[in-house]
């Protein structure tokens, strides 16, 4: 907790309700119940089993799964946290947590606000605004032209003044939200479009600026808290220069880049940002360091954006400095100062994080499933904060994260190491998930020496993609199919496997499907008389393996002979339909290897005639650009379709017609779900 004086708080907070989910929502409530204070989560039909409803005190429902009629609506939120008779609410992150409306109607039921005021929320949130507010105030902004009462004829005029490349930036932006970056003149008119989309759908308010591209940025924030009495203080910086789609995927504290010069201009510079608006609580002030510069006297840095809440990353500020930024949030918003003054907040080590998503690691499309098994080292240094459970379904409905994997040592190297392993040893099965592109940012030796810019996957590991699955994952994964085809459950394994029987020199052909990938495998069995019969798999290549499992455990362990040598796994077998996925985490690794029967490959192989263009991923049809029986050139987007906050657009692969449209805009489609038909010019 944090230090100074118990004095009595002018507005004691005895019963908090959390207006959120997930991960956020159980950090907030742990820290509630180590102070005392009861608390109360809210949630929606999606939600109902989750952990987060669990662990509080008390909970109540807000509504259906859309997000709109529950976490989103202001009215039922307010209403749960006077039924409930709470007397102060916090919005945790996202959601509406930047939400100036829902400040204002939270202190109107006559309820504290766990946050920073409705004005200042207000003025930080619009990007224009805050802008003109903190030049007046002295702290560096990014060179731009104020485009927020233009029209896309006048924004594209007004670009010359800025210049290209530049961004085009969404005012109630954030996460990325409504930005895109624009090298060419030729591409601003489609950016805008795409950005003005984006920001009315996530935000509501579709008003764009443009800003000067930075280039080798790197993208610094600083840690600030501010009481009711006038005091505000940072509490150091991160670096969080690791993102796709200008969201952050890496974040660690310190940075590697900031010296103490450098980490003094930043805290001043935050902290006269906060201090101009009478910022309360804890909040971020985003500042994009110019590379470039890092070797002058002054590094260059401009503002960038603050963000009027707790923020994702805040775990490795709370490692380094061994402050509680949940209870000194809960302090202040209670009336009470900070209790600690800038010369008492020190690191201590370094911190590091990561972001981990359910989504696809080389396409990085949302994925949805069932967790059916979770299991997270721990130990010295480590700390995952995951809003997650084996039975928890991930849906379409929210964002992807899962929660945050953070590891603490005495310096970079040692936090980055035990954050690989605690990476490496993280076993989820039931949803696909980001980790082997974690690992593989982890252990790159640029990331690992601190080289880092916001292009760095771009730059570094565009043509990523995770490894294919090993051959003793595969050996698992057959046994793992017969044994579920044969209807075995108990760790004996009989010779006669049910329905598939083997003998002589041939038995059946597995076909697995790994990623892209597809692995077939001819299996036979030795007949040796043994209850658990040695398997002989014959690889596409003419390669061999023999495998022999020899215990399964109930918790999904298995231990098997594989060439000789002893191997360990986790397996586990899920069924949608007719297709069976076998998770298995070997060697650092879960991979996901689906089955599907033959009748399926020798349909797919049947299709002809034009192309069949399905969903990448769970959402929602949200555009559809081109009218049917329009002649579109290669690269054309045809469709777009958006689920948890992210956009991904179907183009045409090569000139040809668009013939058909199966779903209208609007409408929720799962993945696979057949979208258009489109008739090449040519036969692909």
């Amino acid at each position: 907790m944090t230090a100074g004086a118990q004095e009595p708080p002018a507005r004691p907070i005895r019963r908090v309700l959390v207006a959120n989910r997930g991960e956020i929502a159980r950090r907030i409530v742990r820290t509630c119940r180590e102070l005392g204070i009861a608390t109360v989560a809210v949630y929606s039909d999606a939600d109902v089993d989750a952990p987060h409803v669990h662990e509080a005190d008390d909970a109540v429902r807000l509504g259906p799964a859309p997000a709109t009629e529950s976490y989103l609506d202001v009215e039922r939120v307010v209403a749960a946290a006077v039924e409930a008779g709470a007397d102060a609410v916090h919005p945790g992150y996202g959601f509406l947590s930047e939400h100036a409306g829902f400040a204002e109607a939270v202190q109107a039921a006559g309820l504290t606000f766990i946050g920073p005021s409705p004005e200042t929320i207000r003025l930080m949130g619009d990007k224009a605004a805050a802008k003109r507010h903190l030049t007046e105030a002295g702290v560096p902004v990014v060179p731009g032209v104020d485009t927020t009462e233009l029209d896309d004829d006048g924004v594209v005029a007004a670009a010359d003044d800025v210049g290209f490349p530049l961004l085009v930036k969404a005012v109630a932006g954030g996460g990325g939200k409504g930005m895109r970056a624009v090298h060419d003149p030729a591409d601003l008119r489609e950016a805008l479009a795409a950005a003005r989309r984006e920001a009315r759908a996530a935000f509501g308010d579709d008003r764009v600026l443009l800003e000067r591209l930075v280039e080798r940025p790197r993208h610094v924030e600083v840690q600030v808290m501010g009481d009711a009495h006038g005091e505000v203080i940072h509490l150091l910086e991160r670096e969080c220069s690791v993102q796709r789609r200008h969201q952050k995927v890496v974040e660690e504290a310190p940075s590697p880049a900031v010296d103490e010069a450098l980490r003094t201009r930043l805290g001043d510079a935050a902290v006269a940002a906060a201090r101009s608006v009478g910022y309360l609580g804890a909040g971020t002030v985003e500042f994009l360091l110019d590379g470039t510069t890092l070797e002058d006297a002054e590094p260059t840095f401009f503002f960038l954006e603050m963000n009027t809440r707790l923020q994702v990353e805040h775990p490795v500020t709370e490692l380094v400095t061994g402050l509680d930024l949940v209870a000194l949030q809960l302090r202040v918003a209670a009336g009470l100062p900070l209790g600690i003054g800038q010369d008492e907040v020190g690191a201590s080590g370094h911190a590091i994080e990561v972001r981990w998503y359910a989504e696809d690691p080389t396409s990085q499309l949302p994925q949805t499933g069932t967790i059916t098994r979770l299991a997270l080292p721990e130990g010295p240094g480590l700390r995952t904060d995951v809003g997650v459970a084996p039975g928890a379904t991930v849906s379409r409905y929210y964002d992807p994260m899962l929660g945050k994997l953070i590891a603490h040592g005495h310096d970079r190297t040692a936090a980055i190491d035990r954050l690989v392993g605690l990476v490496r040893g993280s076993v989820v099965h039931g949803v696909v998930t980001n980790l082997d592109l974690l690992d593989a940012v982890l252990d790159h030796p640029v990331h690992r020496a601190g080289d880092l810019t916001t292009g760095f996957l771009d730059e570094h590991l565009a043509a990523w993609a995770p490894a294919p699955a090993t051959t003793t994952a595969l050996a698992f994964a057959v046994a793992a199919v017969l044994r579920a085809e044969a209807g075995v459950s108990d760790p004996s394994w009989p010779a006669d496997l049910g329905p598939v029987r083997f003998g002589g020199l041939a038995g059946p052909t597995i076909t697995l499907h790994d990623q892209d990938r597809v692995h077939r495998v001819q299996v036979a069995a030795a007949s040796d008389g043994s209850a658990t019969p040695e398997l002989r798999l014959r690889h596409e290549d003419g390669a061999t393996t023999r495998v022999r499992v020899e215990t399964v455990g109930a918790d999904g362990r298995w231990r098997a002979t594989v060439d000789g040598s002893p191997a360990h796994a986790t397996v586990t077998t899920t069924l949608e339909g007719d297709v069976r996925t076998v998770w298995v985490h070997h060697a650092g690794r879960s991979v996901a290897l689906r089955h599907e029967p033959m009748t399926r490959h020798l349909a797919e192989r049947a299709m002809t005639g034009a192309a069949a263009f399905t969903s990448p991923m769970p959402g929602s049809l949200i555009a559809a650009p081109v009218e049917v029986g329009t002649h579109v050139t290669a690269g054309t987007t045809l469709l777009v379709v958006e689920a948890m906050k992210m956009e991904h657009a179907i183009t045409a692969p090569v000139d040809g017609t668009l013939t058909e449209l199966h779903v209208a805009v609007g409408a929720a489609v799962d993945a696979g779900t057949p979208l258009l038909t489109f008739e090449p010019d040519e036969e692909l």
